[in-house]
């Protein structure tokens, strides 16, 4: 079975995922992640966030994370990864952040879906759409079609939902049955519990702290 608390998900539908923010958990700043999951390079201290381009809370975050991003010291790297709570039109903006990686078009387009989605008010939940849309962008048509239609893009789109439930299923059960998105998550162990987009990005800057004093450990 793909995720086990198929409630959660039920759950996250009936109360619209797009109202969702992560939850303030008033004992930690993060919660810790056991077992710890994977990163993407062990030579770096991973931030991963999970974040959709559906979510208003990850569009309002989405700037000062960026900006923080910009300024990584050497020993740190930044991955994020759309994830679709099994709605499609979810599933469809998730594809969209991978083909536009994959046409090089990510840096130009990124904040202005954000943009066209929560302030402008543009429907970039259908194919359709989202096509008609990315032809007024000056991107390669065929290019981004063949990226958006592509295997390789639905596997990572499946592949990001996959990672989540991991994730989900290695929290305490109250808390992996209760965050939303964004969700961040330092070097695969902590989980950052903070709501507000400073306070996160300084729990943040305070997880990597801890997660290189642990490596130095070693």
């Amino acid at each position: 079975m793909f995720f086990p608390r198929r409630q959660f998900f039920r759950n996250l539908l009936a109360a619209t995922v797009l109202a969702l923010a992560l939850p303030a958990f008033a004992d930690s700043d993060f919660v810790a992640v056991k077992p710890a999951q994977p990163t993407d390079n062990p030579a770096k201290i991973e931030v991963l966030e999970f974040f959709s381009y559906g979510c208003p809370h990850c569009a309002d975050f989405n700037g000062p994370l960026s900006a923080w991003a910009a300024k990584l010291p050497a020993d740190v790297q930044f991955r994020r990864v759309p994830i679709t709570f099994n709605r499609a039109p979810w599933a469809n903006v998730a594809r969209l952040y991978y083909a536009i990686e994959a046409t090089g078009d990510l840096e130009k387009l990124d904040t202005k879906i954000f943009h066209a989605i929560h302030e402008q008010r543009v429907n970039l939940f259908d194919e359709k759409s989202i096509f008609e849309w990315i032809a007024k962008q000056g991107v390669d048509a065929k290019k981004f079609s063949d990226a958006y239609n592509g295997f390789s893009i639905q596997s990572k789109v499946k592949r990001g939902d996959q990672m989540l439930a991991a994730y989900a299923n290695s929290l305490p059960r109250d808390v992996g049955e209760r965050f939303g998105v964004p969700a961040v998550f330092v070097d695969g162990k902590f989980l950052v519990t903070a709501r507000a987009p400073a306070e996160m990005l300084a729990v943040i800057d305070k997880a990597i702290a801890k997660a290189r004093a642990e490596r130095g450990k070693k």
